[in-house]
């Protein structure tokens, strides 16, 4: 059964993709609120599910807080601030890991009979906000 784009999903997408910032649910709805007030919060997340469904939004699950969606779908990583949450893409260029991360995939697959593996990689550490505000609290 084929999905209708509706007005509302169509907010949604383009909430995700302005604001940049691999936003939670409640941030997407925060921000097509502003614009259509009548929108509900159950439209928002019924949206971001059924776009995340459909390919056209990635669903980041996130091991500790709300999970986040991304915009982009080509390949690359994310990499999560421990101290403040802050979540940024990291891009592989061809030949780099994202391409042993593909080996992988197809490696899963034979191994266990699976079809269609993915992967989601997510790298922790300390942003450089972060980190430059522990350097200014230890001197």
């Amino acid at each position: 059964m084929e999905r209708r784009n509706t007005i509302q999903k169509q907010l949604v997408l383009e909430a995700v993709a302005q604001l940049h910032n691999h936003p939670t649910a409640e941030q997407v709805y925060a921000q097509v609120v502003k614009e259509h007030p009548t929108i509900s919060k159950a439209t928002v997340y019924r949206n971001l599910a059924s776009l995340s469904e459909d390919g056209r939004l990635r669903h980041l699950p996130m091991p500790a807080g709300a999970d986040r969606f991304d915009h982009r779908l080509d390949e690359h990583a994310h990499i999560e601030c421990m101290a403040c949450g802050r979540l940024d893409d990291v891009e592989f260029s061809a030949g780099a890991p994202g391409s042993a991360l593909a080996s992988l995939d197809a490696f899963a697959e034979q191994a266990t009979g699976y079809t269609q593996a993915q992967h989601a990689v997510l790298f922790t550490g300390v942003c450089p906000a972060c980190a430059a505000q522990r350097a200014l609290h230890k001197a």
